[in-house]
């Protein structure tokens, strides 16, 4: 009955052994209130759980047999319902020790008896109120919560789908890049490979470049576009075998400016950081360490950890690998011409890095040639398991 009763208004429960207190405040509350009633503490605690949904308050004396209203909050505490429920305790004890005693038990207020009818009502009705007011404000937290969260989630979704994208694309473009330069496809994963290792040395050798497992993951994706301005290169000069002119290599040099323009064309379809790392490596990754690279003479740290990472990593690859100008040195021989600066000056952290990070390096290399030749097998029909009809 006191369920049906309690959408229309606030239910409040009074507990206390004398039927006389009870009948005073259940005359003080009538017009306002929907009452409940328990006339001792056992009897309470099993109302107030049963009623906790909608209850608003609960009036408790002090003084009852067997059970006193102390006894019913430690209970009442078991539950977690008094930072819930607002109890108000009812006492003829005016002692400051007292009323201390109620508030330590976690009280909202305290009423004496005999009860004047104007303190009663403004002490329930202003505990009632600050209640309702705290869950109105839980309520429009959870629900601001809640929406944030899916906003959060919806976000995230559109931010995978636009990685996804940018990787598809990126993919695409750096694979025209390849066979315009007739390297192997297998260039760009050995440079991803090369950078996250070296990126992780550099982590945990050197902590005051402050690299985080993020930033090494979002370098190591971005090194894809270091050579994108390839594409803008012609192939007279970008395939010629032998050594190039003064003027052609100063065009081969455009690629790293001619990139930037291409990777800004990207810009709208790429995130902010993915774009802004793109750029910078594909800008500086021909810098030098002592300012003697390209095209804006860069020196020492001025030069980004993301394009020093990538940029050794380019030369090694170039090295190890064969290319239409020359043939594949040893691993040990490219080693040997990075670390006695036959390729320029690299940063000497980075070089004590790459010291580190060799064995890790050439079997990231050596792993991507047994693919690769793998591939090749496939596509050239050469599978153990292929039998010719003909």
């Amino acid at each position: 009955m006191a369920e049906e009763n309690a959408g229309s208004k606030p239910t409040i429960l009074i507990v206390d052994d004398s039927e006389i207190n009870r009948d005073v405040l259940k005359e003080i509350f009538k017009d306002d209130y929907t009452i409940l009633e328990a006339d001792n503490g056992k009897t309470a605690i099993e109302m107030v759980v049963k009623s906790r949904a909608f209850l608003s308050a609960i009036l408790l004396d002090i003084n009852m047999p067997e059970m006193d209203g102390f006894s019913v909050l430690v209970e009442i505490n078991k539950v977690k319902l008094v930072d819930k429920i607002p109890v108000i305790m009812i006492t003829s004890d005016t002692s400051i020790e007292t009323e201390r005693k109620c508030y330590e038990h976690g009280v909202v207020d305290v009423i004496c008896k005999p009860f004047d009818a104007l303190i009663v009502q403004k002490k329930v009705s202003r505990s009632i109120e600050i209640l309702m007011s705290k869950r109105h404000l839980e309520d429009q937290v959870n629900s601001q919560t809640k929406l944030l969260r899916a906003q959060f989630q919806q976000l995230q979704k559109q931010q995978e789908v636009l990685k996804k994208n940018n990787a598809m694309i990126v993919e695409k473009i750096c694979t025209i890049v390849e066979f315009r330069n007739l390297e192997s496809g297998y260039h760009l994963r050995r440079i991803h490979d090369f950078v996250s290792i070296l990126g992780k040395y550099v982590m945990n050798m050197y902590p005051e470049y402050s690299i985080t497992d993020h930033q090494i993951e979002v370098m190591a994706s971005a090194s894809a576009m270091h050579d994108i301005g390839k594409i803008t290169i012609p192939d007279n000069i970008l395939l010629k075998p032998g050594r190039l002119t003064r003027d052609e290599f100063e065009v081969m040099k455009s690629h790293t400016t001619r990139g930037c323009d291409i990777i800004r064309m990207l810009a709208d379809i790429q995130d902010k950081e993915y774009f802004e790392y793109s750029y910078d490596i594909c800008r500086h990754h021909h810098e030098k360490f002592d300012g003697n690279g390209y095209p804006d003479g860069l020196k020492g740290d001025e030069i980004s950890m993301a394009a020093q990472l990538t940029g050794l990593s380019d030369v090694y690859d170039a090295l190890i690998s064969e290319r239409v100008y020359k043939a594949a040195y040893s691993m040990d021989k490219a080693f040997g011409m990075i670390v006695n600066g036959e390729c320029g000056v690299f940063n000497p952290k980075l070089i004590n890095c790459f010291r580190e990070a060799k064995l890790e390096m050439n079997n990231a290399y050596i792993r991507t040639k047994m693919q690769e030749a793998e591939d090749n097998k496939a596509v050239n029909g050469e599978d153990d398991d292929y039998e010719d009809d003909d």
